[in-house]
């Protein structure tokens, strides 16, 4: 017999490590996460669920829930396109500056939502010679739905690149050019091979977009204006309630934001239960 130890595996712990990690994990998301939307949903629901439904009902809440909706109708999709676009572009041809286009795709992640809405009031304001002509012919853009869309678009639109680009890089050209070699056109190629290929990357990154659009303050604070029942969405309508120390209708309309974010995470989780091994196969980076 010889006494040489057996080697450990890699990811082999000692049972009392592999507990305090769950823990600490659980204890993380716990506090971090769970707690604070259990207090959310208790504040909102302190005086009942007919107070907590009747704060929702009221005009300026219905006008920003409306106004949210509205902006996110318009922004994914938006995105969900460009995305499909920037992510073909850069797995799918060889061009000078293309880590510079990459770097700009994640360009609003590193910059702060309310820089960015900052830049649009600058460039679209009355004091900018582009604003005063937009205004004086009618299409003022801060201030507006117009500047709210595009500074929301700003601030979601690496999402949906960002999950396409590296399942797009991992499947490669291969089916793409054996369709054009086959006399497909590159709108067939697009419809019939790429977009069944990437269908599952491309739910996630509208699902995150969705979620972020719906959710954005900073960006939108400043273009906005925060115009009580026309600029106002629910993330600003919350912060002015709040403010105005109506707590119950700030805490439910928060509520009814987190709980549409959870909707979001619930779909995502059955796409994944439901679909898992077309999902292992189409996202294994």
């Amino acid at each position: 017999m010889s006494d040489i130890p057996v080697p450990r595996a890699a990811t082999e712990e000692p049972r009392i490590a592999r507990i305090l990690l769950i823990l600490l994990a659980v204890g993380g998301l716990a506090l971090l996460v769970a707690a604070p939307l259990v207090a959310v949903f208790a504040q909102a629901l302190s005086e009942g669920a007919r107070a907590a439904v009747a704060s929702l009902t009221q005009p300026d809440a219905w006008d920003a829930i409306r106004l949210t909706l509205i902006v996110a109708a318009i922004s994914v999709p938006v995105n969900a396109i460009f995305g499909i676009a920037a992510a073909w572009t850069i797995t799918k041809f060889d061009f000078p500056g293309k880590t510079v286009l990459i770097t700009l795709i994640d360009l609003p992640f590193s910059v702060s939502p309310v820089v960015a809405g900052l830049c649009f009031v600058l460039l679209f304001g009355s004091h900018s010679l582009l604003g005063t002509w937009l205004i004086g012919n009618g299409y003022p853009i801060v201030f507006a739905l117009p500047g709210i869309i595009l500074a929301t678009i700003f601030v979601t639109f690496p999402f949906v690149a960002r999950e396409l680009i590296p399942v797009m890089i991992e499947q490669g050209r291969a089916e793409e050019e054996a369709a054009l070699t086959l006399g497909a056109s590159g709108w067939r190629v697009l419809r019939t091979v790429t977009l069944p290929n990437i269908r599952w990357a491309l739910l996630y990154g509208v699902l995150l977009c969705n979620a972020r659009a719906m959710g954005e303050f900073g960006a939108v604070a400043v273009v906005s204006g925060k115009i009580r029942g026309e600029t106002a969405t629910m993330p600003i309508t919350i912060e002015m309630m709040y403010n105005e120390y109506l707590s119950v209708a700030a805490f439910s309309m928060a509520a009814l934001l987190a709980l549409l974010a959870l909707v979001t995470l619930v779909i995502k989780s059955l796409l994944e239960w439901r679909y898992a091994d077309q999902l292992a196969a189409t996202r294994r980076h």
